[in-house]
């Protein structure tokens, strides 16, 4: 079943209308019993996180929107099994790194490539200022996929999706120490790259 087969039938399996503030928790829990609604809910709440995450891993916008619709799929799949030991949103973070790295074997990739999402204009910018933001962004880019997928991974997870040390340290199967270890040195090497391009890190905001 796709995705869109699964959203077109939403409104065919209840007769109550899902709750709009049901918590992603009980979405889950919908979503185990059939409930199609839940499922289209949770999917309009994540799946835009989901396919930046993805996106800066694979780099490519078809894979990345492959890799999505796969994600939500095996959620909706593996609903009953969800426990709430994590976040939902963890969880399909969890799912997602998971496909990525499967989709990458599948096409034998040689190595992740890292994305950073696309700079969104201020309509109140000058043309000057918007391409000082887009140059902003490219050389960030750049400075990115010079790292190890490892690397990445870790800067993705802390800076870009906002989570902390010990969830990264979960998410990925690592020690805490391993985690910190790799920050340190992708913090580091970001430095580096950032100074060789002739920018000041701190001007990258990370």
């Amino acid at each position: 079943m796709q995705i869109g087969q699964i959203q077109s039938n939403a409104s065919t399996k209840f007769s109550t209308a899902v709750p709009s503030e049901a918590s992603d928790h009980a979405l889950i829990q919908s979503m185990a019993d059939g409930d199609k609604r839940a499922f289209k809910m949770l999917y309009v709440r994540h799946h835009v996180r989901v396919f930046r995450f993805v996106m800066r891993l694979v780099g490519n916008e078809s894979t990345a929107e492959e890799v999505v619709n796969e994600v939500f799929l095996e959620a909706w799949r593996h609903a009953p099994e969800f426990k709430g030991n994590s976040q939902v949103a963890t969880w399909l973070l969890a799912i997602a790194r998971f496909k990525t790295i499967s989709e990458c074997r599948r096409r034998s990739e040689a190595q992740l490539d890292d994305k950073v999402a696309a700079v969104i204009e201020d309509p109140a910018d000058t043309p000057s200022t918007s391409l000082e933001k887009h140059e902003r962004s490219h050389i960030l880019q750049e400075c990115l996929t010079k790292l190890t997928p490892i690397h990445r991974e870790v800067i993705n997870l802390i800076y870009y999706q906002g989570k902390k040390v010990e969830e990264v340290a979960q998410f990925t199967g690592a020690p805490i120490s391993t985690i910190k270890t790799r920050m340190h040195y992708a913090r580091s090497r970001m430095a580096e790259l950032l100074a060789e391009a002739g920018v000041d890190r701190a001007w990258a905001t990370i």
